[in-house]
């Protein structure tokens, strides 16, 4: 009874194995192929449940999605050999599964090596072609549509890959490189600083100019206008003095040598010599006889 059980349990055991080693599932976010003895016979299973014959079929999957490879620094020359580091990364997916498990054995990482050399190829002959303005800024995303397009139908033709996308992420000059051209950047925002304080100065001196100029002009102005306005007033002040006296001429005469006596007799230390006689003293004399 023993050995009837342990029998059983060996052909159970067997059964798992077997059916282990015969089916396979290909899940939506895979391609496979099916390989005997190592060639393929299959290079396009579709999604689900297979079988395959144990020790005689093998089944290699990939990714079916879009997959990521992020390049290592290079560095390239423009048409003026002046030297860039540049950063990139390229996205990829697996299209033909026969040319890919032909050329890359199935190995993700080979792939990238593979579609990493044909990239910086690319790139250095687009790099070339170009003048440092074009790559950093004027031509760049014209630049890398054109690789795009151009390596897609080598990768597609060789190694069964469809280059979707090639984008640059930092384009950057060498250490030694970037420093002169700092200072040379620094030195150019020095003289334009330079030009614009010369300009800021000029200016200044002409508003300074301009506004002296006008003070001048609206004093000259203020000074006139108020010259006339005192000469208006002074002559209305001698209409309106001169028809108050008229209307007495005897007490606008009594008034004004009033004014007269006070100018001259104000200080004490005065000596005026004056015929006692005179029509100075007219009205001193008036009333020294009513007295």
């Amino acid at each position: 009874m023993g050995n009837r059980s342990f029998t059983i349990v060996i052909l159970l055991l067997g059964a798992l194995v077997l059916a282990f080693n015969s089916l396979y599932i290909v899940r939506e976010t895979e391609r496979a192929v099916l390989l005997k003895f190592g060639e393929v016979v299959d290079p396009d299973i579709n999604v689900g449940l297979h079988i395959k014959t144990p020790f005689v079929h093998m089944v290699r999957k990939f990714d079916r999605r879009i997959l990521t490879l992020d390049a290592p620094t290079q560095r390239f020359l423009t048409i003026e050999k002046k030297p860039l580091d540049v950063d990139f990364y390229a996205k990829w997916r697996v299209i033909d599964t026969k040319k890919f498990y032909t050329a890359t054995n199935g190995e993700e990482i080979r792939a990238e090596g593979l579609l990493a050399q044909r990239i910086n190829t690319g790139l250095r002959n687009k790099f070339g072609e170009r003048t440092f303005h074009e790559v950093v800024s004027g031509e760049r995303d014209l630049l890398m549509t054109d690789l795009t397009r151009d390596l897609n139908q080598i990768t597609t033709d060789e190694f069964g890959i469809q280059l979707v996308d090639v984008r640059v992420k930092r384009i950057d000059l060498p250490s030694q490189v970037s420093q002169s051209v700092f200072d040379r950047m620094k030195s150019e925002r020095e003289r334009e600083a330079r030009e614009q304080r010369s300009t800021g100065r000029e200016l200044a001196e002409k508003i300074r100019a301009t506004a002296d100029r006008q003070r001048t002009v609206i004093s000259a102005n203020a000074y006139r206008d108020a010259q006339v306005l005192r000469g208006e007033g002074d002559a209305l002040a001698a209409n309106t003095y001169a028809a108050a006296y008229s209307a007495d001429p005897e007490f606008y005469a009594f008034v004004r040598s009033l004014e007269a006596y006070r100018a001259s007799f104000s200080n004490k230390g005065d000596l005026l010599v004056v015929d006692s006689k005179s029509e100075f003293f007219r009205y001193l004399k008036q009333g020294a006889d009513k007295q």
